[in-house]
C-alpha cells in the first residue's frame, strides 16, 4: 500500500485483503454508500459487495441455541455495482471467459482511493495465451452533491487485437447480510417481493422491500456506450436487471461504459414512491463527466470546512479519517432521521446499530458541522418516548436510553452473543450500560458550547437532559452506612466485567464512571433549570411535572453520589480492589493478541469478572470527558479529593489492567497520556492512527469501519493537543503538542464564526479570525483572556506549564 498525500493505493491482488480493502475503499455520501468491491467478481469469501443505506433498518427472527432471538439489523440492499466484461476478438471463434481478479489472465491490478475528489479508481490488465491484452479502468463514485445518484465509468483499452468488448451492467436483489461470520447462524434474507424491468429508452430497475419494516427499495441504471456500433438488450429476470451490450474496440482508440444508478427509498422524503422517484433521477442526471465536475465540488467545499494541517504520515492517515466519517455523515445527513453507526455505512458489524460512539463524533462534527450534530440529537430526541417507556418498564423516572439503538428507539442489544474460540452462545449483559444517557446528555451540552443553539438547548435539548437527570436520580439508593448514595446494577464502558464473581445476578455496583457522569448530568440539569427562560422553564416543567422537591432531591444527589476508592486510586467499581490480579505476562506469552480477553477466558471456562483487567478505557474515560480542573471540581463537589498525584496514580494503575479490546480504547489513552505522561502518549496516538487501515483488531476492519476512533483521533487533534474547550461563551486553550506532532493547524467553526484557524506550536498559538460583521471571539490561553477581532490575527507566546 502506498499513500501520497490525497490517496490511499493498494498494489496487486491479495484475495486475503479483499475485504478490508473494500471496507478501506468504500464510499458514500451520508446518504448510503458502497463498499469498494470488485463489480466484475462474483460474492464470494474474497468479495462481499455491500451497499447500505442510512436508517435502513429491518427486523428477523432466528433461532439460536435453542431460544428464539429477534435482531434488528441495516439491510444490505440490492447491489448496484455489477459490471463485468469479456472480450470478442474479431478474428476468435467465440467471446473469451468473463474477466475478473481471481482470473488467471490478471496480469496487473491497481485500487487508488483519492480522498480529495472522492472517487475510487481501479485498474486492471488481462493477457491471454495468444498474446492479447485488455487493461480496464473503472472509476466509480457515490455523489457528494447528488444524494440519490452513483456512477461507474469503465474504460477499455484493447492492445494487439480488434474486435468487441462485451458488458453486462447489472442490478442486483439476490443479497443477504452474510458479511459477519459470527452472525451466520442468524437470519439473514431481509429483501422480498423484488420486481424488475425496463423501459424503451434502455432504462432498466429493480424494486424490493425489506420484509418486516416494509420499506420500498428501488434502484434504476442508465447505460451509454462511446463509440457507439455495437448492440444492447436488456435481460430480466426474478431479482436482477442487466443491460448487456457490446462495444467496438481497437488498438490506440479506447472504448468507454457509463453507469449511473439512483437509489431511492420509501424513507426519503418529499418522494411520493421510490420507483418512479429513481426513474426520474436517472433520467434527468447529467452525462458522466459533468457528474464527476460536481461531485468533485462537493468534495472541494467539505475539505475546505474541515481543513486540517497535519505533517507527514498521521497528517494522511487523518485524512482518510476524515474522509469515512464525512462519507458516514456528511451535510446531507443533516436531513435524515439517523443516529452514528458505530461502524459506519462500511459493513455489517454490529447490526449497524447507534452505541455512545456520537461521544467521540459529535464533538469533531461540532466544529465543522453543527447542522449535522444538531440531526444526530434530534434523532435522540425523537426516540425519547421509547426512552421513557423503556424507564418505565424497569420501574424508574425519567428516560432509560438502549445501550444499541436502531430504528424505533428500543434496546436493540442481543441477549446472547457468540465466542468464536470457544463456540459458545452466552448471556449478554451489555444492555446495563446505562450510562449512554449521560453520552447523550453530554452532547446536548457540548453541542450548546459549540453552537451557541439556544433555541434547541431550551426546548429539546432541556427534555433530553432534564430525563436523564431524572433517571438517574430514580437509579439512586442512599446507603445510611456509608451516608451516600448508590447506583448499582450496571455495566460500566469497561464491558468485559458484567457481573461479580458468583454473583446470581447480573451488574455492578457504583461504576465510577457511572456515577460521576450522572453527578454531572444532574449540575447541568439545575444549571438549565436556574437559567431557562421563564417563557420556557414553566411550560416545561409543567409537561414533565418537574417540582421543586425533586430538584432539591437531584442537588443532594449531585453533592453525595458514592465515588469508590482504593489504594490511594479511584476504583473502577465497588469491590475492584478485591479482585484478583491477572498473570498478564503469562496470558501474553500464552496468546500473544490478548485484546479479546474475555474470549479467551471463558474458553478457558474462567470469567474476567474474576480479575483486575479490562477491555477499554473506564476509569479513565473521565479525563476524556472533562478537563482535569473541571474532574477534580466534579469530584470536589462530591466531597472527594483528586489531585495530580492521586489522578497520576489512577492513571497508572489501570494502564497496566487494560488489553484495549476496544478501538476507542487508544484514543482515550492517547488523550489522557498527552496531559499525565506525554512520553507514552504517541504510542497510543499511533495505534489509534493504524487501527483501522492497520486492522489492528485482527479481521473487524473488513466488517466496517470503526467510525468512533477515526473521529477520535480527529478531535485528539482538534481539542485534545490543543486543549479546546468551548465554555463560558470562549475558546478555551490549553495546548499540548506532543514532540511527534509538535506544529501543526486546525480549521474550526465556532458559534457564528466560521473557518476560524488555530495554529499550534510548541511555544506559540496563532489564531485567525476570518472577516465578518459579528462580536470578537474571546480566547482564554491557559487562563489568560484575549479577545480576536474578525479580520486579524493574534500570535500569542505559550507559558511554561
Amino acid at each position: 500500500m502506498t499513500a501520497p498525500a490525497w490517496t490511499w493505493t493498494y498494489e496487486g491482488y491479495d484475495p486475503e485483503e479483499e475485504r478490508l480493502r473494500e471496507a478501506l475503499c468504500t464510499l458514500g455520501n451520508g446518504r448510503f454508500a458502497t463498499r469498494g468491491a470488485a463489480p466484475e467478481a462474483p460474492r464470494g469469501p474474497a468479495h462481499y459487495p455491500g451497499t447500505y443505506a442510512a436508517g435502513v433498518y429491518n427486523r428477523l427472527t432466528s433461532t439460536v441455541a435453542g431460544r428464539r432471538v429477534e435482531n434488528e439489523d441495516l439491510v444490505n440492499l440490492p447491489d448496484w455495482l455489477p459490471l463485468r466484461y469479456r472480450i470478442r476478438p474479431a478474428d476468435a471463434a467465440g467471446p473469451g471467459p468473463w474477466l475478473s481478479p481471481d482470473h488467471p489472465q490478471l496480469t496487473g491490478h491497481r485500487r487508488t482511493l483519492d480522498l480529495r475528489r472522492g472517487t475510487l479508481t481501479r485498474w486492471s490488465s488481462y493477457e491471454d495465451g495468444a498474446g492479447r491484452r485488455l487493461t480496464v479502468t473503472e472509476r466509480r463514485l457515490v455523489h457528494m452533491a447528488e444524494p440519490d445518484l452513483a456512477v461507474q465509468r469503465a474504460v477499455f483499452t484493447a492492445e494487439g487485437w480488434a474486435g468487441e468488448v462485451e458488458v453486462e451492467a447489472g442490478l442486483d436483489g439476490d443479497v443477504r447480510n452474510t458479511g459477519v461470520a459470527r452472525y451466520r447462524e442468524l437470519a439473514d434474507t431481509h429483501l422480498t417481493d423484488w420486481e424488475t424491468g425496463s423501459a424503451d429508452d434502455g432504462v432498466y430497475w429493480l424494486r424490493c422491500r425489506t420484509v418486516a419494516s416494509g420499506i420500498t427499495v428501488a434502484l434504476a441504471a442508465r447505460i451509454r456506450a462511446a463509440p457507439r456500433g455495437g448492440t444492447a438488450r436488456t435481460a430480466l429476470a426474478a431479482r436482477t436487471a442487466r443491460r448487456v451490450l457490446t462495444v467496438p474496440v481497437r488498438p490506440g482508440t479506447p472504448a468507454t461504459v457509463d453507469k449511473t444508478v439512483a437509489l431511492h427509498t420509501s424513507r426519503d422524503q418529499a418522494r411520493t414512491a421510490p420507483l418512479p422517484a429513481a426513474l426520474e433521477t436517472v433520467r434527468r442526471a447529467p452525462a458522466v463527466p459533468r457528474l464527476l465536475a460536481s461531485h468533485h465540488r462537493a468534495w472541494q467545499h467539505l475539505w475546505r470546512q474541515v481543513r486540517l494541517d497535519v505533517p507527514g504520515e498521521a497528517g494522511r492517515i487523518l485524512r482518510l479519517h476524515v474522509f469515512h466519517v464525512l462519507q458516514t455523515l456528511s451535510p446531507h445527513t443533516a436531513r435524515l432521521d439517523v443516529g452514528v453507526p458505530a461502524r459506519g455505512l462500511h459493513g455489517e458489524a454490529y447490526r449497524g446499530h447507534v452505541f455512545w460512539d456520537e461521544l467521540f463524533v459529535l464533538p469533531f462534527l461540532n466544529l465543522h458541522f453543527p447542522e449535522v450534530s444538531r440531526a444526530l440529537l434530534d434523532y435522540r430526541h425523537r426516540r425519547l418516548p421509547a426512552a421513557r417507556r423503556a424507564a418505565r418498564e424497569a420501574g424508574r423516572a425519567g428516560a432509560m436510553y438502549p445501550w444499541q439503538s436502531g430504528s424505533d428507539g428500543r434496546e436493540e442489544t442481543q441477549r446472547l452473543h457468540l465466542n468464536p474460540r470457544s463456540g459458545r452462545w452466552l448471556p449478554d449483559h451489555s444492555h446495563l450500560q446505562h450510562h449512554v444517557g449521560s453520552a447523550i446528555a453530554y452532547n446536548v451540552w457540548q453541542y450548546w458550547q459549540a453552537s451557541g443553539d439556544t433555541a434547541f438547548l431550551h426546548t429539546k435539548g432541556a427534555e433530553m437532559l432534564l430525563e436523564v437527570a431524572r433517571f438517574w436520580a430514580a437509579s439512586a439508593d442512599w446507603d445510611p452506612a456509608l451516608e451516600r448514595y448508590r447506583i448499582r446494577g450496571v455495566v460500566g464502558p469497561d464491558e468485559y466485567h458484567d457481573g461479580y464473581p458468583e454473583a446470581d445476578r447480573p451488574g455492578l455496583d457504583d461504576n465510577a464512571y457511572t456515577n460521576v457522569t450522572a453527578a454531572w448530568v444532574l449540575t447541568r440539569a439545575l444549571d438549565l433549570c436556574r437559567t431557562l427562560p421563564e417563557g420556557r422553564r414553566r411550560p416545561l416543567f409543567e409537561r414533565l411535572e418537574l417540582s421543586h422537591d425533586e430538584r432539591q432531591h437531584w442537588d443532594d444527589l449531585a453533592h453525595r453520589l458514592y465515588v469508590p476508592f482504593h489504594r490511594g486510586v479511584i476504583s473502577q467499581f465497588a469491590g475492584y480492589g478485591q479482585l484478583a490480579e491477572l498473570d498478564w505476562a503469562g496470558y501474553r506469552a500464552r496468546y500473544g493478541d490478548i485484546r479479546r480477553l474475555d474470549r479467551i477466558l471463558e474458553a478457558e471456562g474462567d470469567t474476567v469478572n474474576r480479575y483486575q483487567a479490562s477491555k477499554q478505557a473506564d476509569v479513565l474515560m473521565l479525563g476524556y470527558l472533562f478537563s482535569p480542573s473541571e474532574l477534580a471540581g466534579i469530584l470536589g463537589q462530591l466531597g472527594y479529593l483528586l489531585d495530580d498525584d492521586v489522578w497520576r496514580a489512577t492513571v497508572d494503575h489501570y494502564l497496566h489492567r487494560t488489553c484495549h479490546g476496544s478501538t476507542l480504547s487508544a484514543v482515550v489513552h492517547a488523550w489522557v497520556l498527552a496531559r499525565v505522561r506525554r512520553d507514552d502518549a504517541w504510542t497510543y496516538c499511533a495505534e489509534a492512527l493504524t487501527g483501522d487501515i492497520a486492522d489492528v483488531q485482527g479481521g473487524t476492519t473488513a466488517e466496517g469501519i470503526h467510525l468512533g476512533a477515526m473521529a477520535g483521533t480527529l478531535d485528539f487533534v482538534q481539542r485534545g493537543m490543543t486543549g479546546l474547550e468551548t465554555r463560558e461563551r470562549a475558546l478555551w486553550l490549553d495546548p499540548a503538542p506532543l514532540p511527534q506532532l509538535s506544529k501543526f493547524g486546525v480549521r474550526i467553526r465556532y458559534r457564528r464564526h466560521r473557518d476560524i484557524d488555530l495554529r499550534i506550536r510548541t511555544d506559540r498559538v496563532r489564531i485567525t479570525v476570518p472577516e465578518s460583521a459579528h462580536a470578537a471571539v474571546r480566547v482564554r490561553l491557559r487562563g489568560r483572556p484575549f479577545t480576536v477581532a474578525p479580520g486579524t490575527t493574534r500570535r500569542i507566546d505559550l507559558p511554561d506549564g
